[in-house]
């Protein structure tokens, strides 16, 4: 079953979409607080059908990020005691005081790495707005940790062009497939 390589080939056809721009800042603006799906897999298209708006792109997908990463910390901020209920209704308290603890020691440099890695990012949003961080500290470590990942991104495919896509086209189910899986052992991990 070829799931990946037909989102994929979906994702080029909709980067070309005149409203695309449009539709990759609220796409990245609701990953950031609530949405399962990363930009990444919509930003990648969209630079290599268009590589000369790659940076435009990498732009707009770190702002939009940050700005939805400041609606999560306002949903951690406001609905903290309905989260909590949630949190542990999952069992989850554990990994929610763990967190919790990164928060308070790392402030800064936690938020530089959610914003990075391909760790589920609203997680840390919330998680941020329910212990009050401070604000300036979250926003610049959205900022940097988002716009670093999203601008290598574009790097990446803008320079790396053809090729990129090749690899991407060639290997494409099995970076999905193992996205999932380390999805899925993140998942069991932090639910033990």
């Amino acid at each position: 079953m070829k799931l990946f390589s037909r989102l994929y080939n979906k994702m080029i056809v909709w980067s070309k979409h005149p409203h695309a721009p449009f539709y990759l800042g609220t796409l990245s603006f609701a990953e950031s607080s609530f949405f399962p799906i990363p930009p990444d897999v919509m930003l990648a298209p969209m630079a290599l059908a268009k590589p000369d708006k790659a940076w435009q792109y990498a732009t707009v997908t770190t702002v939009t990020s940050v700005l939805g990463g400041l609606f999560g910390y306002f949903l951690g901020v406001c609905f903290f005691s309905l989260v909590y209920q949630i949190i542990t209704y999952f069992g989850y308290q554990t990994a929610y005081q763990t967190v919790e603890r990164w928060f308070t020691e790392w402030g800064f440099w936690i938020m530089f790495f959610a914003g990075f890695a391909f760790i589920p990012y609203k997680l840390f949003t919330i998680a941020a707005g329910a212990i009050h961080m401070a604000l300036l500290p979250f926003t610049l470590g959205s900022l940097i940790g988002r716009g670093g990942r999203f601008f290598l991104v574009a790097a990446l495919i803008r320079f790396g062009g053809p090729k990129i896509e090749q690899y991407l086209a060639k290997y494409i189910e099995y970076i999905g497939w193992i996205c999932i899986i380390l999805l899925l052992f993140l998942y069991f991990l932090f639910h033990h």
